[in-house]
């Protein structure tokens, strides 16, 4: 499902038109990683949780000529799926 689609389910699902419900999408998935950026989570109950994760630096190898190298630290996003997202995908 691509986000058109994401946006057509949200009319279907809520009677709004579809440019309505994608502007919807849109708007969440904006607030979304613009507080992931600046450090907030985002807690969905029963969905899941949005964070940003400070990463290590760590070794690693270049890929073409297999020596090492060092692949800086960083911040990268994370999503952690919630109980029920977990039950509904292992169809319990």
């Amino acid at each position: 499902m691509n986000r058109k689609e994401l946006a057509s389910a949200v009319a279907a699902g809520t009677g709004l038109s579809v440019p309505l419900a994608n502007e919807a999408v849109a708007a969440v998935l904006d607030v979304i990683m613009r507080e992931v950026s600046a450090g907030e989570a985002v807690v969905l109950p029963g969905f899941g949780s949005f964070e940003a994760r400070d990463r290590a630096a760590r070794e690693g190898r270049n890929p073409k000529t297999g020596e090492p190298m060092t692949i800086p630290a960083g911040r990268v996003p994370a999503f952690k799926a919630g109980l029920a997202f977990r039950r509904e995908v292992a169809g319990r």
